[in-house]
């Protein structure tokens, strides 16, 4: 690994190697990557995973030396005209995994259904404040993860969000701000003074994804400038296939445009995506 990334560690999206938890320990620990971001549980999304499950699937992580690093959570993957009520209890109980699986960090959404007013704006805002004072009971640092369809889908959009909301942090994913026709660099300018984590996946100009370093995400560009930061942890989210869940996390309309690779299974584009990023690391 060159110099300036020593320090960089990896997490996963491990549920798209292997919806079966021990299946996401074995690609974690096989690949050499000590931290979880934790999305899918034997098929169930982490927001709807149970306090007796998060328990043992906690006590199988230990057991295999793997942490949790994010709460890989869907939320603000709502309408923004959706009743609040039901969506912060259940924002809540995600609060409550995070503390069994002693994780310090979610990434979270800025809602579908939204558009360029200060009304709409406002709106986001008092929503994302709620998740935000939800997360200091905790002890929790809220993500904001760029996302198409959603409020924050590009950088311009983002930045304001982030200075509207000083507590709130970004992570930063190249492809989905490919797939809005966001350029990577520019982006990264704007919005590397918020990153506290990278998402790892790729895409090409049409949308597409590809392994890490096979799009136009500047993957070699910006990832020693994250490093240079300070920047600690890089989670791959390679989706080169599809996986168990995947339909559920996305609305119609703002696919990721699945890359179409032929591999034989999700451990084996999992595998792929971990030897590129590990390539342009330099490990």
């Amino acid at each position: 690994m060159s110099a300036n990334m020593l320090h960089i560690k990896l997490c996963a999206f491990a549920d798209e190697a292997d919806a079966d938890r021990l299946g996401q320990i074995k690609a974690l620990s096989e690949n050499g990557i000590p931290y979880l971001e934790i999305r899918g549980v034997d098929g169930t999304n982490i927001a709807n995973l149970s306090i007796e499950a998060a328990k043992q699937f906690k006590s199988e992580l230990d057991a295999a030396g793997i942490r949790v690093w994010s709460i890989g959570s869907p939320a603000g993957k709502h309408d923004i005209n959706a009743d609040f009520g039901p969506i912060t209890e259940q924002f809540r109980h995600m609060m409550e995994l995070a503390k069994i699986f002693e994780a310090k960090r979610i990434r979270l959404f800025s809602f579908y259904g939204t558009d360029d007013s200060e009304e709409c704006f406002a709106e986001v805002c008092r929503r994302l404040n709620i998740y935000c004072d939800i997360c200091d009971e905790y002890g929790v640092i809220p993500c904001h993860e760029n996302e198409k369809g959603i409020y924050g889908e590009d950088a311009a959009r983002c930045l304001k969000l982030h200075r509207a909301i000083p507590r709130l942090k970004a992570v930063f994913d190249p492809a989905n701000f490919i797939q809005c026709g966001q350029e990577i660099m520019p982006a990264w300018e704007m919005l590397a003074p918020y990153v506290e984590y990278g998402h790892i996946k790729d895409a090409l100009a049409d949308g597409r994804v590809v392994p890490p370093g096979d799009g136009i995400g500047c993957l070699r560009e910006y990832l020693p400038l994250f490093a240079a930061q300070g920047g600690e942890v890089l989670t791959l989210e390679p989706h080169l296939g599809e996986f168990v869940g995947l339909a559920d996390l996305e609305q119609d309309g703002a696919r990721s445009g699945v890359g179409s690779l032929a591999f034989k299974d999700g451990r084996e584009a999992f595998d792929c995506a971990v030897n590129k990023l590990k390539e342009i690391l330099g490990a």
